[in-house]
């Protein structure tokens, strides 16, 4: 293929969404071999600068380019897998971490979903050790930096997927979300990022359910319809799925076609943690409630004074116990102690899960629930609540990192094995606020089960991204999506793009 046609393709790939490329694939404008090929030569040439990549899967995918069926809905088009909670045969996941990498010699039943629907996986992408960070940054990775501006984070635990949507290799990548890990990268990043219902895809046969129900799975994408279509062709239980959301009424794509009618919204402005909040994220919510208006919807502010403290150290128990368990299974996997692999947070966090008491563990689970059927019932009468996802606009690279006494305290915590320490509440309630002073209203929808979708209506003063979410009612993706069709419409971000290597 010629310089000239490479780049033409290059430009079909930065330009349209995946349902455009498949469209031109079904139509025989391009073929699958050269979507993937433009891709590969983009992940390369952008990988530097990025570093969004875990496993290149180049020649695998260049090999199902030539045999997938060409009708299929999403033919050919390049996409990209995290390398954390999902299974592809062969192909080795390492969670972003230093632990011998698990080879799968199955596929979760969701890569079986992706793969019918044409999809061709070209690499996995990165993620903090086993999703604990809401940036992506790992000792064995290294940082994964954001194609707005790469002096600044992609957010996490779904980072790689993000970057490499926003930098324009893939139009879909799939990722995951216990904490927020779909939702801040998507606020860093300028895409949308729908966190689905508990319950909506399944994450078997790999896990039946990770961190107690909090994670789900679906992906990030520049556009909403592509995000409702790749939704319509992998949602629904399998057999072993513990859990199951209601059936949609129509299909997913059906709905974020249609307007979605006069709504009631509500917007929640105030941080469950009592942290600041910045300046630019107000501006963004206000963005948000703006164009909701100018959309026809009546939005008013409620408090939710139960979301508070209490719930979001209870939440953060609840992780640190699941951590604990998940490093028991990778110590019985690898047939040895993990301790020296993993990173100097995660032993401190196992290390505390594991002196959390299976009662305590449980009575914060009650509260948590207890609590979310209390918001559930509240704000039951609104279609969507409006709140920020980020405090801050993406931060840079790095920032999260320990410094000064909040790294002396990790030191000691890990070195003289005190996580008892953790019990009391001040030092614990200090190490709560260091981890998500950069997020504090994601995990809300983690807990509740809850669909919240980030909508990237804000682009601050220094020209990154800050996106904001509408969290809806359980099982009903499809107001969320409606609305968030008619947002991308009213709010230009579809003409907004990453200024990292803009083909000619």
């Amino acid at each position: 293929m010629s310089g000239r046609a490479t780049m033409s393709i290059e430009r079909v790939l930065w330009e349209h969404d995946a349902t455009g490329q498949a469209a031109l694939v079904h139509k025989g404008e391009i073929t699958p071999q050269d979507l993937v090929d433009a891709a590969i030569a983009r992940a390369e040439a952008t990988r530097p600068e990025i570093n969004a990549i875990a496993e290149p899967l180049y020649e695998a995918a260049r090999a199902r380019a030539k045999t997938v069926d060409r009708k299929l809905p999403l033919a050919g088009v390049p996409f990209a897998l995290k390398d954390l909670g999902i299974a592809m045969k062969g192909v080795p996941t390492h969670g972003g971490s230093r632990i011998p990498a698990f080879t799968p010699d199955f596929n979760s039943v969701m890569t079986e979903r992706y793969l019918a629907a044409g999809l061709i996986p070209i690499a996995t992408s990165t993620a903090p050790e086993h999703g604990l960070r809401l940036v992506t940054e790992s000792v064995a990775y290294g940082v994964t930096r954001n194609p707005w501006d790469t002096a600044h984070t992609t957010g996490g635990s779904s980072g790689g997927a993000a970057a490499l949507v926003a930098a324009g290799v893939v139009p879909v990548a799939h990722a995951s979300d216990g904490g927020g890990s779909i939702r801040v990268p998507a606020a860093c990043t300028g895409l949308v990022g729908l966190k689905t219902s508990r319950g909506r895809v399944p994450l078997t046969p790999l896990i039946t359910e990770s961190w107690y129900g909090f994670v789900v799975d679906h992906a990030l994408a520049r556009w909403v319809r592509d995000t409702a279509l790749l939704l319509d062709l992998t949602h629904g239980p399998d057999p072993l799925s513990p859990y199951a959301a209601p059936s949609p009424n129509g299909s997913f794509a059906a709905a974020a076609g249609r307007d979605p009618g006069k709504l009631k919204l509500a917007f929640y402005r105030k941080s469950p943690l009592g942290l600041p909040i910045s300046e630019e994220t107000l501006k963004a919510l206000d963005a948000a409630i703006a164009l909701a208006r100018e959309g026809g919807h009546s939005v008013e502010e409620i408090d939710l004074p139960y979301i508070d403290r209490d719930f979001i150290a209870d939440f953060a128990r609840t992780v640190a116990a699941a951590v604990a368990g998940t490093m028991r299974g990778e110590a019985l996997r690898v047939g040895r102690s993990i301790s020296g692999d993993i990173e100097r947070a995660t032993r401190v966090m196992s290390r505390f899960g594991e002196i959390l008491s299976a009662g305590e563990i449980y009575a914060g689970l009650q509260r948590l629930h207890a609590t979310s059927r209390r918001l559930l019932t509240e704000t039951a009468h609104y279609d969507a609540v409006l709140m920020p996802v980020i405090a801050h606009p993406p931060l840079a690279c790095r920032t999260m990192d320990p410094k000064g006494a909040d790294e002396f305290i990790e030191n000691v915590l890990d070195r003289l094995r005190l996580a008892g320490l953790l019990k009391f509440k001040p030092l614990f309630g200090q190490l709560m606020d260091k981890s998500l002073w950069f997020t504090h209203w994601p995990a809300i929808q983690n807990v509740s089960g809850q669909p919240s979708i980030t909508l990237p209506v804000y682009v601050t003063d220094a020209g990154l991204p800050l996106g904001v979410q509408a969290a809806g009612r359980p099982g009903d993706e499809e107001t969320l999506l409606s609305f968030a069709a008619q947002m991308e419409k009213i709010s230009g971000w579809l003409g907004r793009r990453a200024p990292l290597q803009v083909p000619a």
